[in-house]
């Protein structure tokens, strides 16, 4: 890309560059939003961890505390999870009422058993009529807060979904849609679909469509806007363990290129990974639940350095800060950035099918609501 991304227009938030950090549970909340928002300078658009729209109506302890915003979030961005109209818009509309986020984001995407088999997640755009209705309810309660959803291509090849949802989404005022190109039935294995972002950007010409699947690096994103001409991009498991990637994508879309691109040290690294667990007690007034939470994240920041098998284990059950701090000096902390370091991580698995509700393929007309089993009290997914 010679020359800079235009910026996205997401009703009256400009987001430039077109960047937006994938909701992802367990791991977008304030602590990670937090380093990539840093990394990028506040620029681009970070999104809360999925919330459970009957959780956030019922005001459950941990749903409050996962759409808590740092006071320097802006915009303040929200995904909503629901599977019932009526629900869904009474979350919206505490939402705008109470002030708790500027944009609302709605999960059409989530192809975890525990979401599909109840209907909901990539599921539900099948079922387009009740799909019309919680689109119809959450822009009709938002109060003036732009609405977005994210969804992927559909439930399997056979079962393909996105150019329907994408035109009803259009007719109900929905001010964005982000396309993962893949079905529910691939999860996150094989490769993205980077056509079917072409096809649904042609299909709906009116509104911003915003690409993902496989943005491990700031090249791959420009390759993406170049080849199917979305209108930004949604990154998800590419900055796992990289949060300083909004400051590549910040680089590329400002027309600077790889000389902009970060190429950290080991030493620098074990820096941000101090700073991620820190952060992470301090967000949950615990030190040590801090330490714990950020486990999971060791394996990433470490991936492509000479950090042997016996170093990780030892990393990934660190109990406190001092404890992490004195492991990762164990390590050659003076390794170069190493070459091939950006490739995928995170789940790269696929589903021989989807867990779907008994005849939930029956009727794509069907209207039904799904049970109140289908929203967890709980959020995440």
């Amino acid at each position: 890309m010679t020359v800079p991304v235009p910026p996205l227009q997401i009703g009256p938030h400009t987001v430039d560059p077109p960047v937006v950090l994938a909701p992802m549970a367990g791991i977008t909340n304030a602590p990670f939003r937090t380093l990539c928002r840093e990394f990028s300078g506040g620029r681009g658009l970070f999104v809360s961890e999925m919330i459970t729209s009957r959780a956030l109506v019922e005001r459950k302890d941990k749903t409050m505390r996962l759409v808590h915003f740092d006071a320097a979030e802006k915009p303040r961005s929200i995904q909503l999870y629901g599977v019932d109209p009526h629900t869904v818009g009474r979350a919206v509309r505490m939402i705008a009422d109470e002030g708790l986020a500027d944009h609302v984001d709605l999960n059409f995407g989530c192809p975890v058993p525990k979401v599909t088999r109840r209907g909901g997640g990539s599921a539900l755009p099948y079922k387009r009529p009740l799909l019309r209705a919680i689109l119809r309810a959450a822009v009709g309660n938002a109060g003036g807060l732009p609405v977005t959803m994210k969804m992927r291509k559909g439930i399997d090849d056979d079962h393909l979904t996105y150019l329907d949802a994408g035109r009803i989404a259009v007719d109900e005022g929905v001010a964005a849609i982000a396309l993962h190109g893949r079905t529910a039935a691939q999860h996150y294995g094989g490769a993205a679909d980077w056509r079917a972002i072409a096809r649904l950007k042609e299909a709906v010409p009116e509104i911003p469509v915003l690409g993902n699947g496989d943005i491990w690096s700031a090249d791959d994103a420009v390759r993406m806007l170049r080849e199917t001409g979305c209108d930004g991009v949604v990154v998800g498991r590419g900055c796992l363990g990289r949060p300083w990637l909004f400051g590549d994508l910040v680089a590329a879309f400002d027309g600077r290129g790889p000389a902009g691109y970060a190429r950290p040290s080991l030493r620098e690294v074990a820096d941000v990974m101090l700073r991620h667990a820190a952060l992470l007690g301090e967000w949950l007034d615990d030190e040590p639940r801090g330490v714990i939470d950020f486990r999971k994240h060791v394996a990433w920041y470490t991936k492509g350095f000479s950090v042997g098998s016996p170093a990780r284990r030892r990393l990934a059950v660190a109990a406190s800060l001092a404890e992490l701090a004195a492991l990762l000096g164990e390590l050659d902390l003076d390794q170069p950035w190493p070459d091939g370091a950006d490739g995928p991580r995170g789940r790269t698995s696929g589903r021989s099918r989807v867990v779907l509700p008994d005849g939930w393929l029956a009727d794509p007309q069907d209207a039904t609501v799904p049970g109140r089993e289908a929203e967890h009290d709980t959020s995440g997914g």
